[in-house]
């Protein structure tokens, strides 16, 4: 069983307040990014390696690889104005793949455990991601701030990624979205549109996107224990 995986890593993060991309915060003595890579240049599942990231910051990009050498990198591809289209880019740079997971740079903390099921799931059925169970209460509520109602929890999942699909799914589902002007918020929607169904994986709650001040605080915890 073996994979590509898309590292997305041109988002600016200004959430963070960091006042530069949230992927070379420090963590524990490494940046983000690097944390984040080094998952998959030690599974020995990973083939290849499809790091997404800001023209602007190529040179950065490059002087951390040269401190921090990830073998599986094989190209540095430039990201687009939005997501989708740095997505898109990391798979029209694929040579040839079978299945491919897309995964955002700042979430350092997926497990290969959670990987290796989610590669087994999505080689099996065509397209699966990783989610949790959502453990908050979750109220609908109107524009005015008023609750119009609480919503039945028990068929919410909070969804991360890695997200996982054949390459032929994920790529079809891309080209769809582009020819029709569709932006969707993340891979498994636009797959859903073109009527394959998409399986869940439960994964961890460790495996959080570091996106505030508040969250470093929880990794940095993380890590120490």
């Amino acid at each position: 069983m073996n994979y590509q995986v898309i590292v997305l890593a041109a988002g600016q993060g200004k959430r963070m307040k960091a006042g530069k991309n949230k992927q070379f915060i420090d963590l524990e003595g490494k940046p983000v990014i690097i944390h984040t890579l080094s998952v998959f240049e030690t599974d020995p599942w990973c083939k290849e390696i499809k790091l997404v990231i800001n023209e602007k910051e190529k040179d950065i990009f490059k002087e951390l690889l040269d401190q921090y050498p990830i073998q599986k990198i094989k190209e540095i591809v430039i990201g687009g104005v939005e997501r989708q289209d740095s997505v898109y880019n990391g798979l029209t740079s694929l040579k040839s793949a079978e299945i491919v997971l897309v995964h955002d740079g700042a979430r350092p903390f997926i497990s290969r455990e959670v990987i290796h099921n989610l590669v087994e799931t999505a080689s099996k059925e065509g397209a699966a991601i990783v989610g949790v169970p959502v453990k908050d209460t979750i109220k609908r509520v109107s524009r005015e701030g008023v609750v119009e109602e609480t919503v039945e929890r028990s068929s919410l999942w909070s969804i991360q990624t890695p997200q996982a699909f054949r390459y032929p799914i994920l790529k079809e589902a891309h080209e769809i979205a582009k020819t029709e002007n569709y932006l969707g918020t993340d891979e498994a929607s636009l797959v859903e549109r073109i009527q394959v169904p998409v399986h869940i994986v439960e994964g961890e709650y460790e495996n959080f996107k570091l996106t505030t001040p508040e969250d470093l605080l929880l990794a940095k915890a993380f890590l120490q224990k």
